[in-house]
């Protein structure tokens, strides 16, 4: 869930519009159908995840990092994706980032074993972070602004699918066991797909450069690999090696890290004006504020996805394909409330409807585990379905609006490498929320359980998680209050379409 963003926000600024003609259409079809494989991607293999642990006898820090990799390597890549497209050409870049990802889904779905599994899987992150940021700055260089709404509706329209089809289409590739595969057929779905997308991207998606040559920070993405796994590394491990003193001086040097890095930032900035972070961007307060909320908000989303898949399949014994498919409401009330939001909402109510969705969201998660502690191991998945709504309903009217509140102060020059920004730290923010998964879920459950105490054990955890969920999408609601009342994106599109459309009538 936490991919929605990152595919729509990574964009570069806008060069020249291609000349219109039906080959843009075809490239659109073939950008989204790699967004869709990506955004598929992340939802699919939670579901699974029950079955890889069993399957291939991964450890509880092993699922976490076939997860939290992926996220990591993806958060890391991400902005320097997006500069290799606006330096090398974005369609190479684009091919490139789709071939790896393909390669990678091949090696995932091939694996002999958790080790090779992961590191495929960080493989695959890096490779859909060359990938994810070109689509969006594709869209720019191939269609004008006039068009670009109806694209924008269509892409919303495939976020839906892909956040309803994901779950669904794990459960049931995982529930076939296709050809004796157990869950691998869930990465190698993407091999023929990824293929065509080749095929296709070099005869049809036209090449587009940055008018403006960037410059890599290469220093920059080192220190925030290094400082983030200093800090994931022991807490997805810590648990297991009994937290030894070595964890806790290797996250405490983290923090030593992210100060080396805002110091080489800050310098950079000053010597070549490129670094992989635009530090001036924090002097806006609206921005630091969007910042805070997505890294937090990309926490509590890294939790609950990886715990709830867990809670239904190890603590209840669900089916991948009963686990799937009792997630179809929450995934129909995210698409729901994220149009209703965009379109109605936000434009009337400003700040107050993210506000409301940090509430509504809360609200849920309590409902839900008051429903868990009432109905124990005997609840049903209809019984889910009212506190599944409700969070759905929350959560989208949050993702939704919140990088245009996020961006609505941030000067027009700087606009690309802040949504590049709030992408990364969102993802970021997942990653951490998954490493954080061995404390507040997996460090309550006990580390050897008799088949009698696996249940109630996974239900009490699912609850403990919950509680943090809940404390965290209050601290969410806090920080909201320093986000502009009314975002400015709307009426500032506005007023370039009326532009747009004047010169026209001159012309």
């Amino acid at each position: 869930m936490t991919t929605t963003e990152h595919t729509l926000g990574a964009g570069r600024a806008p060069v020249r519009p291609a000349p219109a003609d039906r080959r843009r259409w075809y490239a659109l079809a073939i950008v989204m159908t790699a967004a869709f494989m990506d955004l598929v991607d992340v939802t699919i293999v939670n579901i699974a995840i029950p079955s890889i642990q069993q399957d291939a006898g991964a450890s509880f820090g092993q699922i976490q990092w076939i997860t939290a990799g992926y996220a990591l390597a993806f958060a890391a890549g991400l902005i320097t994706g997006g500069r290799l497209g606006d330096i090398h050409g974005r369609r190479r870049l684009f091919l490139i980032g789709v071939g790896g990802f393909t390669l990678a889904s091949a090696l995932c779905g091939f694996a002999a074993g958790p080790e090779m599994l992961v590191a495929s899987r960080i493989l695959q992150g890096g490779m859909a972070a060359l990938m994810v940021p070109q689509v969006l700055s594709i869209v720019h260089a191939t269609f004008p602004a006039r068009e670009r709404g109806k694209v924008f509706g269509l892409f919303g329209a495939i976020v839906g699918l892909g956040a309803v089809s994901g779950p669904l289409l794990g459960a049931l590739l995982t529930q076939w066991n296709l050809f004796g595969l157990q869950w691998r057929p869930i990465f190698l779905i993407n091999l023929p797909v990824g293929v065509a997308a080749l095929l296709l991207g070099r005869r049809f998606i036209t090449e587009s450069r940055a008018p403006k040559a960037l410059k890599l920070d290469l220093v920059g993405v080192a220190l925030v690999t290094l400082g983030l796994l200093m800090l994931l590394y022991p807490l997805t491990r810590g648990r297991e090696l009994g937290w030894p003193l070595w964890g806790y001086a290797c996250m405490a040097g983290a923090v030593g890290v992210f100060a080396v890095l805002v110091a080489y930032e800050r310098r950079k900035a000053a010597r070549d004006g490129s670094p992989l972070i635009e530090l001036s961007l924090f002097r806006v307060k609206s921005f630091a504020a969007g910042i805070a909320v997505q890294t937090v908000f990309g926490v509590a989303l890294g939790i609950f996805f990886l715990v709830w898949t867990l809670y239904m399949q190890r603590g209840l014994g669900w089916s991948p394909l009963r686990a799937g498919l009792t997630g179809v409401p929450f995934s129909l009330a995210v698409s729901t409330a994220a149009g209703m939001s965009v379109q109605k909402l936000v434009p009337r109510f400003g700040r107050e409807v993210l506000r409301a969705g940090a509430l509504v969201m809360a609200v849920g998660v309590l409902l839900y585990i008051w429903e868990s502690h009432r109905y124990g191991l005997a609840i049903a998945s209809w019984q889910m379905a009212l506190p599944l709504v409700v969070m759905g309903a929350g959560m989208g009217l949050i993702v939704a609006p919140l990088t245009d509140a996020v961006l609505s102060e941030v000067p027009r020059e700087h606009a690309g490498s802040a949504s590049g920004l709030i992408n990364t730290v969102q993802q970021m923010g997942n990653a951490l929320g998954l490493g954080l998964v061995s404390v507040v879920f997996f460090g309550v459950i006990g580390d050897r359980l008799t088949p009698a105490e696996v249940g109630p054990a996974f239900v009490h955890g699912f609850q403990h998680a919950l509680w943090w969920v809940a404390g965290i999408l209050g601290a969410i609601f806090v920080l909201m209050s320093a986000l502009p009342k009314r975002p400015a994106q709307h009426v500032e599109g506005a007023a370039a379409e009326v532009g747009e459309k004047e010169r026209e009538l001159v012309a």
